[in-house]
C-alpha cells in the first residue's frame, strides 16, 4: 500500500471529526460564524430568511456558485447521511438509488456495517453486485449454476464482484482491532432496493413444511425452528480458517470473484494516483468498472469525461468541488466530502478538485465492462494546433508545448 493510500484509509477512519467549512476556507471562500454568504462581488445579497448554516458551511459552492456555473441541472449529490438507517442486531445499511438521487438511473450504492461474527444472510439479487471494503475484514462465500465454491477473505481496498443471479454470503471477521468491517455496494441498476434481495430465511418461510421436507429428504420436524421472517443482518457463530469454508463442490470458479485493489501499482502523478480496475484486470467484473482516485491537497482529477457510461462516485476520505458541464450553457458546481456519493450523467465533462488540507479519495464506477476516459487537455494536444488556437485564442506556442500524454491527475 503507498503512503498514500495509508493517508487516505486513516482519513476516512477520522473524516467524521472534520471541521466544517474548511472546503470553503481552503478554496478563498471565508466561512463566516453564521454561515456561507451568498454574494460575489456586487452579485447576491445575504440571506435573511431562515437558513441552515451549518448545511451552508458543507456546501460553499452551492450557496456561492462560481460565476461560470450558469443554468438548470439537476443535483448530482447525495449524501448517506441522509439516507433511511435500517438498524439490525449488529448492523446498519443505508442505501441511494434513484429515489434518493434521481438522475442516478444506471447504478445504485447500499453503504453496510457489520460488527464481528455478524452476518449479511445468504441471497441474492436481480441485479450484479460490486463492493469496495472500507474498514476491516469479511469473509466472503458463494456458488455459480455448475456447483462450483468461492470463498475469500477480504480486507480494506478489496473488491468483490459478484453476478446478477449469483448467491452469496458476507460475514464480518475481526482484523487489527476493528470489530467488524465496512463496505460499499454499487449495484447496476439505479433503480435497485435493498429490500427486493432474495433471502434465504426469507424463501423457507414461505415455502409449506411438508414441501421443504420432501425437497432437502428430511422430516418435517427438522424445518421446527426455521425462522418466522428473513433475518437479513444477525450474529452467527464466528468462522474457522478459510481452508476449512472451502466446499470444493465442482471445484472453484474458474474467475474468482474478489480482487486486490490496492495491490495494483497505480498510475501516478506529482498530484496523486489513480488505479483503475475493470474486466481487462478483473475478469468477473463484467458489469462494473472503476476508479480510485487519491488526490494530494490542491490537485485535481483533469477536465475530462468518459464516452461509454455514466459515472458514479463514493467519496471516502477529504473535501472537494466538482464542476459538471452539461451542454447548452448549463454548468454547476457542488461540493464533496467523506460519505457523499457523486453522479455524473453520460458525456458530460467535468472535473474534481481537492479543495481540504489532507488528501481526497474517491471511487469511480461505471456501468460498462471496461473504463474509458478522454481528456481535454489530451485532445487538445492532439488536434492541429492553428486549429486550436482559433478556437481558444490560445498562443500557438504554449499548445504546442501541451504534453500529449495523458495525466488524469493534475497539480
Amino acid at each position: 500500500m503507498t503512503d498514500l493510500s495509508r493517508r487516505s484509509l486513516i482519513a476516512a477512519a477520522t473524516a467524521g471529526g472534520a471541521l466544517m467549512g474548511s472546503a470553503a476556507r481552503a478554496a478563498g471562500q471565508a466561512v463566516p460564524p453564521g454561515g456561507v454568504v451568498p454574494e460575489r462581488g456586487t452579485d447576491g445579497a445575504p440571506i435573511i430568511g431562515p437558513r441552515n448554516p451549518a448545511r451552508e458551511a458543507q456546501d460553499p459552492f452551492t450557496v456561492r456558485p462560481p460565476k461560470t456555473d450558469h443554468g438548470t441541472m439537476p443535483n448530482l449529490k447525495w449524501s448517506f447521511a441522509d439516507s433511511h438507517m435500517r438498524l439490525e442486531e449488529g448492523g446498519w445499511a443505508r442505501q441511494t438509488t434513484i429515489r434518493e438521487l434521481p438522475v442516478s438511473k444506471a447504478m445504485a450504492g447500499v453503504n453496510m456495517r457489520l460488527k464481528a461474527g455478524v452476518v449479511r444472510e445468504m441471497h441474492w439479487h436481480k441485479e450484479a453486485e460490486w463492493s469496495y471494503m472500507l474498514q476491516g475484514r469479511a469473509r466472503i462465500t458463494a456458488i455459480d449454476a455448475q456447483g462450483r465454491t468461492f470463498a475469500d477473505d477480504v480486507g480494506p481496498g478489496d473488491l468483490w464482484y459478484f453476478p446478477s443471479g449469483i448467491p452469496h454470503s458476507i460475514q464480518a471477521l475481526e482484523s487489527d482491532g476493528v470489530d467488524g468491517c465496512e463496505f460499499l455496494l454499487v449495484f447496476d441498476d439505479g433503480a435497485f432496493s435493498e429490500d427486493s434481495t432474495f433471502l434465504l430465511t426469507d424463501w423457507l418461510a414461505h415455502t409449506p413444511k411438508d414441501v421443504l421436507a420432501k425437497n432437502f429428504g428430511l422430516p418435517e420436524s427438522a424445518f421446527a425452528h426455521i425462522p418466522e421472517k428473513e433475518l437479513y443482518i444477525f450474529p452467527a457463530p464466528m468462522p474457522g480458517p478459510l481452508a476449512g469454508d472451502k466446499m470444493g463442490g465442482a471445484g472453484p470458479i474458474p474467475e474468482t470473484f474478489s480482487h486486490r485493489m490496492l495491490a495494483q501499482e497505480p498510475i501516478r502523478t506529482k498530484g496523486g494516483t489513480v488505479r483503475i480496475t475493470d474486466s481487462t484486470i478483473f475478469p468477473a467484473s463484467k458489469t462494473i468498472a472503476a476508479a480510485l482516485v487519491e488526490l494530494e491537497p490542491g490537485a485535481m482529477r483533469e477536465l475530462h469525461w468518459h464516452p461509454n457510461g455514466d459515472e458514479w462516485q463514493f467519496y471516502i476520505a477529504g473535501e472537494g468541488r466538482m464542476t459538471v458541464f452539461g451542454s447548452e450553457s448549463k454548468a454547476r458546481t457542488f461540493d464533496y466530502r467523506a460519505g457523499d456519493v457523486g453522479y455524473v450523467p453520460f458525456a458530460m465533462g467535468h472535473y474534481i478538485e481537492n479543495t481540504g488540507s489532507g488528501p481526497l479519495t474517491f471511487l469511480e464506477m461505471f456501468r460498462t465492462p471496461t473504463y474509458a476516459d478522454i481528456s481535454l487537455r489530451q485532445w487538445l494536444a492532439l488536434t492541429p494546433h492553428a486549429l486550436v488556437a482559433a478556437h481558444t485564442g490560445i498562443d500557438r506556442a504554449l499548445i504546442d508545448a501541451l504534453p500529449r500524454k495523458k495525466d488524469p491527475v493534475v497539480g
